[in-house]
């Protein structure tokens, strides 16, 4: 009958509808992957490279100095800092490696996924959470945790601080993730070359459209403070 034809032709129209919704949604997941791929390609090339070029101009330098008269003590040095270079290359790779893993988040918001991060290490880590039960994609809170992480990864490594304080700010126009130590700081124009979890959480946040900034200074603590402004599709 009529009616018939046209219960197939709904049904014919929902099924083509399900498939495209399925083919778009593969082809987001499939861009995803390239696009992660590519990040923690530029990630490897900006950390692990340019470190592993150091340590071998190090080491080059230090088997030159076994040639000449020149003292042990400047090739113990070498020596050393190479040792210093490799340990933090080491991290760096352990790092890459998990961020492979599946998005870490785990069915949780944003604000519960850095509650559950923030009870994890020795340092007592103050967190506060402002406007956020607004919603965000799925590929900003994923990012953000990341920053929260390798920051306070790098915290509870370097610092030497007492408290850490973490807090997230949601606002439909932007959001600022703010992780501040009162460790003993560090020269913000030269920065240590253990230090290489800084170039990364520099590169996550202008992946993610925003930016990173430093305050810090000997014996005053560090302040990371990262801004992503919030872009349509993205809330």
């Amino acid at each position: 009958t009529d009616e018939d034809l046209r219960l197939l032709y709904t049904v014919g129209d929902m099924l083509g509808i399900a498939i495209e919704r399925t083919r778009l949604y593969e082809q987001s997941v499939e861009m995803g992957t390239i696009s992660e791929r590519n990040r923690l390609a530029r990630e490897i090339h900006d950390t692990l490279a340019q470190g592993l070029a150091a340590l071998t101009l190090k080491l080059e330098s230090a088997d030159a100095l076994l040639d000449s008269d020149a003292g042990g003590t400047r090739v113990r040095d070498l020596i050393q800092a190479s040792l210093q270079l490799t340990r933090a290359n080491l991290e760096e790779a352990r790092r890459s490696v998990m961020d492979l893993r599946a998005a870490p988040l785990a069915g949780q918001t944003l604000p519960d996924a850095l509650a559950a991060l923030a009870a994890e290490g020795e340092i007592p880590v103050q967190l506060r959470v402002m406007g956020g039960n607004r919603p965000v994609s799925q590929r900003i809170a994923v990012g953000l945790y990341r920053i929260a992480q390798e920051a306070l990864t790098n915290a509870h490594k370097h610092s030497g601080a007492a408290l850490i304080q973490l807090h997230l700010e949601m606002t439909p126009q932007e959001i600022r993730l703010r992780i501040e130590d009162d460790g003993h700081g560090f020269d913000s124009q030269h920065i240590p070359e253990n230090r290489f979890g800084l170039i990364g959480l520099n590169e996550r946040a202008r992946l993610l459209g925003g930016y990173l900034s430093i305050e810090t200074d000997p014996g005053v603590g560090t302040l990371l403070l990262v801004t992503i402004p919030m872009r349509e599709g993205e809330r």
